[in-house]
């Protein structure tokens, strides 16, 4: 089986990327949705995350309030990397898992997992080959102010925050430029597909 991380920036495109490789064929799981699923109640980060944060990060239901973590944490490297330490780890352990299964179901299988800090974490090293979606800056504050209704300054803020996509391309076995019409992005996603493919015997 083929193991496939999928990064890029704030907006780059990767879910776009992400949903074109699982039409393709390929399995697909977003670590944002298992980042999720370990601040639930009972999830493995849960507790952790409460005992450090405080309870005033828990709504009246019980739960983890994401956009309270988000503002403790937004402006504070060192609150961000120690929330990073609580749920990361268990996010790992998720994906491996599922991987596992994958590999269990379908030997031939890709496996693609999207996640936004592959590189940042070095969880990319855990992949056979590492996608990037890239675009222009002034296209990803265009689109994470659409999606979000986010005011610019803050866009602006968090896309300055991340690694720079010119520095995450030395990690990147292949890079997929979703600046132009989304029939480009999806002739070089089919492109990827196949090589992809290729490399999976």
């Amino acid at each position: 089986m083929l193991r496939v991380g999928l990064t890029g920036g704030l907006a780059t495109g990767k879910s776009f990327v992400g949903a074109a490789l699982k039409a393709l064929g390929c399995r697909m799981l977003k670590a944002d949705e298992l980042g999720h699923a370990v601040l639930e109640p009972g999830g493995e980060a849960y507790a952790p995350v409460v005992e450090r944060f405080g309870a005033e990060i828990v709504n009246d239901e019980g739960r983890i309030e994401r956009k309270r973590l988000a503002a403790i944490v937004f402006n504070d490297a060192g609150k961000l990397q120690l929330l990073n330490s609580l749920v990361h780890p268990a996010v790992v352990e998720r994906e491996e898992a599922w991987m596992q299964q994958v590999e269990d179901a379908d030997p031939s299988a890709i496996a693609v997992v999207e996640a936004a800090i592959l590189i940042e974490t070095g969880s990319y090293r855990r992949f056979h080959k590492l996608v990037l979606a890239v675009c222009s800056e002034a296209q990803q504050i265009e689109r994470a102010m659409a999606r979000d209704g986010t005011p610019r300054e803050l866009v602006l803020e968090r896309v300055r925050r991340q690694m720079p996509l010119e520095e995450k391309k030395k990690f990147a076995d292949y890079v997929i430029d979703t600046s132009g019409t989304t029939g480009e992005t999806i002739e070089q996603v089919q492109r990827l597909y196949e090589s992809l493919r290729s490399e999976n015997v």
